[in-house]
């Protein structure tokens, strides 16, 4: 079977930046919805065609993947705001933020990436916006998606969605 659009797809991949330093990978295959919210639409338009053993490599730019770096996302907040217990790498919803802080935008997350006596740096930029990416993909298997997964517009996975990471978790997903 070929990748199509509903069809579910189970990739490896290595995913470095340009200069070769290695980002993340997948070395377990894992499922995306080809047409839904999983992958990004640059990754979906180099699998179809596509079947199972098929290798792809692609170079996606900021704007294919996690964006450009938006400087207006930096905010500085007071420390006295924010538990005692804060820690660089430490993510907070939008929703979440503690009382008193700058007005956000709604569906961010904002990390902490800086901790001074007088305040706190946040940063609601994915991690790898303004990165261009390439990727080294391969398909380990294509299946007809359920009726359940289209409905939902995903395999599940969540891949790409931003989940607030604990202290010390450096995955993307």
């Amino acid at each position: 079977m070929e990748v199509t659009e509903q069809c579910v797809v189970a990739l490896t991949w290595v995913m470095k930046d340009t200069l070769g330093e290695e980002l993340d990978v997948l070395e377990e295959p894992v499922e995306f919805l080809i047409g839904g919210d999983d992958l990004f639409k640059r990754i979906e338009e180099a699998l179809q065609g596509h079947g199972v053993g098929s290798k792809i490599d692609l170079h996606l730019e900021p704007e294919e993947a996690f964006g450009d770096y938006d400087e207006n996302l930096i905010l500085l907040e007071k420390r006295e705001l924010f538990p005692a217990e804060i820690e660089e790498g430490m993510s907070f919803e939008s929703s979440a933020m503690p009382k008193g802080t700058s007005a956000v935008l709604p569906g961010l997350l904002y990390t902490v990436t800086e901790i001074y006596p007088e305040h706190v740096v946040l940063d609601g930029n994915h991690p790898l916006a303004g990165i261009a990416l390439r990727l080294h993909i391969k398909i380990e298997g294509v299946r007809q998606a359920t009726e359940e997964e289209v409905g939902r517009g995903t395999a599940g996975t969540g891949f790409f969605r931003i989940e607030p990471m604990a202290p010390g978790n450096e995955t993307l997903h």
